[in-house]
C-alpha cells in the first residue's frame, strides 16, 4: 500500500501548491498504528520568503487543540475529580454567571434571562452548552461589534463571558465550550493547562514541539497564515496568537508540528497508550469515543465574519454526532473513512481524522483564512480518498 499511496499523495500535495487557485504550502501525514506510514510537505511556509514547507513546520494548530483538551478532562473523570454531568460551575464558578440572551431590546441593549438548567462538561464537551463564537453566529458577532464583547483571539476571561443562545443541553452549536474545559481542567489540577498538557498527555507521547507560547526554535520554523482574497490569491499575514497569554485557551491556542499531532492520534488508536506512557485507561476511550450528543446532530457552521470562514459543512447530507470530544460521521464518508469514525478541524484549514476500526488516521494542514478554503478542503478530501482507495486496494490483493 505505502508506494500507491505515497505517489498518490505526493502527486496531491504538489498539485495543490501548484494549480491555480492554490495553497502557499501543505503538511500532510498518514499513521497506523505504530508509526508515520507517510509523510508529506509541498509548497513555502510562507509566499513572500523562500523556506520551503517541511514536514517539521511549526502550525497554529487552532480547533484541532480541542481534542487535546478534551484527553486532559478525561484524566480528570478517570482519577474521580471531576464528575461530567455535574454542574461545571462546580470546578469553575464563572460559567455560573452566564445568562441566555432572548435577542435586543429597543435600545440595542441584549435582553437576558438565567438559563433553565445548569451547563455540566458533558455539554462543553459536545457543544451542546449554548456558546459560540463572533465569526459564526450573528448575535455573539453583534456584541462584538455595538457591546465590545472580545474576540476568542484575545485569550482572555473576558472574551469567554458571552452569553448562552439557547438554554444548556437543547442542541449543538460549536463555540467556546472547550476554552472553558480547560478553566475546569486548570481549576481542578491546581496548574495552567499547558503544565497539565505537558506533564500529563504530551511526555508520555513523546511530544516536543507543541505549546502555548511559541519558543524562539518554534519560530523559526513557523509557518505563515495567509488571507484567501475575492480573486483566489494568497495575502501572507503577521498573525500570531497572544504571547504569553492570559489564558490557556484549550480550543484553539496551540502551535505545534504535525508530526507531534500524529502521535496524539496514535494514542486513540492504540486505546490510550503512548509511546513512553499511557494516556488514558482502554475503557476510557471506548466510553469517549462513542456519540454523547444524543439525539442531536452537528450541523454546518455558517460564515458570518467572512475574512475567518466561508459557510462549511463536513459530509453534507449525512448523519454526524460528537463525542468526546470530536466528530463522529454515523455513515461511512464518501472518503471511504468508516460509520463511527472521528474527526475534525482548525481554523486555518488543518484537516486530520481517527479511523479505530481500521487502526489509521491521517491530518493536512495548511494555513489558509478564511475556514473551508476550497482549495484546501478538497485537497484534504483527495488525500483521504487515496488513502482509502489504496487501503481497499491491499485488503482486495
Amino acid at each position: 500500500m505505502s508506494t500507491n499511496f505515497s505517489a498518490a499523495a505526493d502527486a496531491i500535495l504538489d498539485g495543490v501548491v501548484t494549480s491555480s487557485p492554490r495553497v502557499p504550502g501543505v503538511v500532510a501525514m498518514v499513521t497506523d498504528r505504530h508509526r508515520n506510514i507517510y509523510e508529506g510537505a509541498a509548497g513555502k511556509r510562507r509566499l513572500d520568503q523562500a523556506a520551503d514547507m517541511t514536514t517539521d513546520s511549526v502550525f497554529a494548530i487552532f480547533s484541532t487543540t480541542k481534542a487535546i483538551t478534551g484527553a486532559a478532562v478525561l484524566q480528570l473523570v478517570e482519577g474521580g475529580k471531576l464528575d461530567l454531568d455535574a454542574p461545571a460551575k462546580t470546578y469553575a464558578p464563572d460559567i455560573g454567571k452566564l445568562q441566555v440572551i432572548e435577542g435586543f431590546d429597543d435600545k440595542g441593549e441584549p435582553r437576558l434571562r438565567a438559563p433553565k438548567r445548569d451547563i455540566t462538561t458533558r455539554m462543553l464537551m459536545v457543544h451542546s452548552a449554548g456558546l459560540s463564537y463572533d465569526f459564526i453566529n450573528h448575535t455573539y458577532n453583534r456584541l462584538a461589534q455595538e457591546k465590545g464583547q472580545p474576540s476568542v483571539i484575545t485569550a482572555s476571561k473576558a472574551s469567554l463571558m458571552t452569553p448562552l443562545l439557547f438554554d444548556p443541553g437543547e442542541r449543538w452549536e460549536y463555540g467556546t465550550n472547550m476554552d472553558w474545559c480547560g478553566q475546569i481542567v486548570e481549576a481542578i489540577a491546581g496548574r495552567r493547562l499547558g503544565e497539565v498538557f505537558r506533564t500529563r498527555i504530551f511526555e508520555p507521547l513523546g511530544i516536543k514541539d507543541t505549546s502555548f507560547e511559541l519558543t524562539d526554535a518554534m519560530r523559526r520554523r513557523l509557518a505563515g497564515i495567509h488571507a484567501r482574497n475575492a480573486d483566489g490569491s494568497l495575502t501572507p499575514m503577521d498573525f500570531e496568537l497572544p504571547a504569553n497569554p492570559e489564558i490557556h485557551m484549550g480550543g484553539h491556542g496551540l502551535y505545534g508540528t504535525i508530526g507531534d499531532y500524529m502521535r496524539f492520534i496514535r494514542m486513540w488508536l492504540n486505546d490510550g497508550a503512548g509511546e513512553h506512557g499511557r494516556v488514558l485507561k482502554a475503557e476510557t476511550v471506548r466510553m469517549a469515543e462513542k456519540n454523547h450528543l444524543g439525539n442531536n446532530k452537528v450541523t454546518a457552521i455558517t460564515g458570518v465574519i467572512t475574512a475567518l470562514a466561508n459557510d462549511a459543512e463536513f459530509f453534507p447530507g449525512q448523519s454526524k454526532s460528537w463525542a468526546l470530544s470530536f466528530m463522529i460521521n454515523d455513515e461511512q464518508a464518501p472518503t471511504g473513512r468508516p460509520a463511527g469514525a472521528l474527526g475534525w478541524a482548525g481554523l486555518a484549514n488543518l484537516f486530520y481524522w481517527i479511523d479505530r476500526q481500521n487502526g489509521f488516521g491521517g491530518f493536512w494542514a495548511t494555513q489558509i483564512l478564511p475556514f473551508g478554503d476550497p482549495t484546501s478542503f478538497i485537497g484534504y478530501m483527495n488525500f483521504e480518498t487515496a488513502f482509502y482507495e489504496a487501503l481497499k486496494m491491499r485488503k482486495a490483493g
